[in-house]
């Protein structure tokens, strides 16, 4: 969005988003946003609700279609429990956004990878959260949407209590940013880096 500034120059306006918590009544929307999703296509945001990948022996005898639909169902089953939480970012009433966020039991695949394992952290007797995803309509990128899913998904989490919260973000504005988001945006809420996370990540963190 543009606006007329002074000496009648046209300045760049960052667009206002809404936001609403994941849930029942939402589902309708994350499942419209995410059937727009075509890269990665089927996840449905659930591999890091699961401690460790489903037995090859039986996920290889499915079709694209069938773990597409399988990774559906589980998820919404997760929400219909109340155990999956994130947050989606709207423009115009319009589904365009989202970030995942959740309890370190909600989310417990990290906890499983041997990178985290090594770095041997502690919450300090603090509640741990984790911000594990984000994605984003391909029209509606580099314009905020992102930040206002972390902004968001903060302030739930101050909400709910509160606590020490962590997250992935990728040191470059590159795959795989496009799902973990980006450093400087969690920078400017406050994160600090805490150890490297693997080859492209690092591992960042703040009290909220």
């Amino acid at each position: 969005m543009y606006k007329t500034g002074f000496h009648g120059l046209m300045t760049f306006e960052a667009p206002r988003y809404s936001t609403k918590e994941l849930s029942r009544r939402t589902w309708g929307d994350f499942e419209k946003l995410f059937r727009k999703k075509s890269e990665g296509g089927g996840c449905w945001c659930i591999i890091f609700h699961r401690p460790r990948p489903l037995p090859k022996r039986q996920m290889g005898r499915l079709t694209k279609e069938q773990r597409t639909r399988r990774n559906r169902q589980d998820k919404k089953k997760l929400v219909e429990k109340g155990c999956s939480h994130g947050i989606l970012v709207y423009s115009h009433e319009e589904p365009i956004g989202w970030c995942q966020y959740g309890p370190k039991e909600e989310l417990p695949r990290i906890d499983a990878g041997s990178t985290y394992k090594k770095l041997a952290l502690d919450s300090g007797g603090k509640r741990l959260w984790r911000i594990t995803c984000f994605w984003v309509d391909g029209r509606h990128r580099n314009r905020g949407v992102a930040s206002a899913g972390l902004k968001a998904a903060l302030n739930s989490i101050s909400k709910k209590g509160g606590g020490l919260v962590e997250a992935y973000p990728a040191k470059r504005k590159e795959f795989p940013a496009d799902w973990f988001g980006t450093l400087p945006m969690f920078e400017k809420e406050g994160f600090r880096v805490v150890a490297q996370f693997g080859k492209t990540n690092v591992l960042v963190r703040r009290t909220v």
